[in-house]
């Protein structure tokens, strides 16, 4: 009867984890909508070094983080939304809105990138 015990008590237990770590699961497209966000806050704030640490190690072997920065254009954006994230996979394609100024005016414009999972990570791939 202590031996049962025992086992219902372990199976209950193993049970318990096992809808923890399930609960703590975040989907795809959470993931990758905050990392996104994240990334346009770096730049919003003219942070380009923690901008381009959202680059896909293949995007980085192509393009080297001071290649990165001089192609920046620092002030440029006044704002950017994550819209939408749509995951396939280990694909994601994340609709954003930018807000940037343009001869004296603000401008909104619609920007999709695409994100891709990798080592266990999203990252952002550079087109």
């Amino acid at each position: 009867m202590v031996l049962a015990n025992r086992i219902a008590v372990a199976l209950v237990s193993v049970a318990v984890l096992a809808g923890c770590a399930t609960m703590g699961a975040r989907k795809p497209e959470e993931v990758v909508k905050e990392r996104a966000q994240a990334r346009w806050d770096a730049l919003l704030k003219d942070d380009v070094k923690a901008a381009y640490a959202y680059f896909s190690p293949g995007s980085r072997a192509v393009m080297d983080e001071k290649s990165y920065e001089a192609s920046i254009r620092k002030g440029f954006w006044k704002s950017a939304k994550v819209d939408s994230v749509t995951c396939t996979g280990q694909r994601c394609e994340v609709g954003e809105t930018i807000e940037y100024e343009f001869q004296g005016r603000r401008t909104r414009s619609p920007l999709t990138e695409t994100w891709i999972e990798e080592d266990g990570n999203w990252w952002l791939v550079r087109k």
